[in-house]
């Protein structure tokens, strides 16, 4: 498979105007972005953004949708929102920017792939390279307002999510989700298990991790169930340095 699709611009209201995702999920979402619950959404974002800081900025909010084509998709792992921290969310799941430290659910990913895979620790915590094999990154809620875990829940984006995780769901191609927490898996009612791979676990969070998500081994599973559908495998391996956004030519 290859994931060099092209992008397109969908011009969405506000502080999304000239916003690209890739054209295939362009064809999947496009009635979402008319519609008036996403014209709310993103007017009242765009405000928040003139008093209050608010990640990720603008141009990164739908990164997922643009970097992992909708028909390249082989995994998802869903997130809750984005990190409320400078220099933290771009728009993946879990990841940050190079140069941010490793936030603690990212280092408890990373000493469960190590147990698992024996993956190396990288200097860096930007999972660029997974989302560009074909890893969804996604999180349920995309924006979030600084030092405010949780404070644009409930605003419309779990509706345009949620509406992703649907199309995944109805696509003919199998996926692998993977849930991590009660939040994720609420979602288990929009999949259906005999169609798709389901991984469930306890959340990363140091608050969780020792409740069932060390030595649940996701990431060995994941390629089992990619081999049985005679998928290429996702290398977990990161690059050792990302010093810039530059330095990522995976």
């Amino acid at each position: 498979m290859s994931v060099a699709n092209p992008t397109v611009k969908v011009i969405v209201w506000c502080s999304y105007t000239n916003v690209t995702i890739d054209v295939s999920w362009k064809q999947e979402l496009s009635e979402e972005f008319r519609k008036p619950y996403f014209k709310a959404l993103a007017s009242y974002v765009a405000k928040t953004r003139g008093v209050t800081t608010v990640y990720p900025p603008p141009d990164q909010v739908l990164t997922a949708f643009k970097v992992t084509p909708f028909d390249e998709v082989k995994v998802v792992i869903l997130g809750q929102d984005p990190y409320h921290g400078p220099g933290q969310a771009h728009g993946l799941s879990f990841s940050v920017l190079p140069g941010t430290k490793v936030p603690p659910s990212l280092d408890n990913i990373y000493r469960e792939l190590a147990a698992d895979v024996g993956f190396v620790r990288p200097k860096h915590g930007y999972l660029m390279s997974w989302a560009k094999q074909g890893v969804l990154l996604l999180n349920s809620i995309l924006t979030v307002e600084q030092g405010q875990a949780g404070s644009h829940a409930n605003i419309g984006w779990e509706t345009f999510t949620d509406q992703a995780l649907r199309k995944l769901n109805a696509r003919e191609q199998p996926v692998v989700f993977v849930l991590w927490g009660a939040h994720a898996k609420s979602k288990l009612p929009l999949l259906d298990p005999q169609r798709h791979a389901v991984l469930t676990s306890a959340h990363p969070s140091p608050l969780s991790a020792h409740l069932g998500f060390f030595g649940s081994k996701p990431f060995s599973q994941v390629n089992d169930y990619l081999q049985s559908m005679g998928e290429t495998l996702i290398d977990w391996q990161l690059p050792r340095e990302i010093n810039s956004l530059e330095d990522d030519s995976s």
